[in-house]
């Protein structure tokens, strides 16, 4: 994942009357933290940094220019985004040096197809792993090409990029493979739910 230079500025108003002030100046409150000093607080620009989480996801590593003090790397913690409107409420950022490692959830996804008649469900979207800060994967794949039902793969299965080590517990189930149910199988369940609600009734 490549770095992404954007400008924040320092913000010294607090409070929900100013985080709006700062949005309506076309700006997104964000909170700068880690390493043990103190949380720095800077308005990032909104059409920017929308992009950047458009283009390469929250896992974002960010070259910020801090004006005249000394650029600093961030990693993107968390995205607020409002519940309606969809626009960024505010930021989260964590400091990173060059070569540290940092833990976070990466996409998961699922390639291939499965032999036919099997049902496939993916038990975990998001993997945990911890990578170089500037080295983090936009997601990792898991291949269900020709598994067969009672197939299960867990977390330990995944193949990881290179410097890239799992954060969860190995044995986590990532895709459960079972037989889908046959035509009579469905309609055998369909007269148990319709004769189970006449009873009912």
């Amino acid at each position: 994942m490549s770095e992404v230079r954007l400008a924040a500025e320092p913000r010294t108003e607090f409070g929900k009357g100013a985080a709006r002030r700062t949005r309506r100046a076309g700006k997104i409150p964000a909170v700068l933290y880690g390493h043990g000093s103190d949380p720095k607080h800077v308005a990032l620009p909104a059409l920017e940094f929308a992009r950047v989480v458009r283009e390469h996801g929250t896992n974002a590593v960010l070259t910020l220019d801090l004006g005249g003090a000394a650029n600093e790397l961030a990693l993107t913690k968390t995205v607020t985004t409002h519940p309606l409107k969809n626009y960024i409420e505010h930021v989260d950022l964590l400091l990173v040096k060059r070569g540290e490692k940092v833990t976070v959830e990466v996409l998961l996804v699922i390639t291939g197809d499965a032999v036919p008649g099997a049902l496939i469900t993916q038990e975990i979207s998001q993997l945990q792993v911890e990578a170089d800060a500037l080295n983090i994967p936009d997601q990792v794949e898991v291949s269900i090409a020709g598994v067969q039902p009672g197939t299960q793969i867990h977390a330990s299965d995944v193949i990881l990029p290179e410097g890239t080590t799992l954060a969860i517990d190995p044995e986590a189930l990532v895709v459960n493979v079972v037989a889908a149910p046959t035509a009579e199988q469905m309609e055998g369940g369909a007269e148990e739910s319709a004769a189970a609600e006449s009873t009912e009734s």
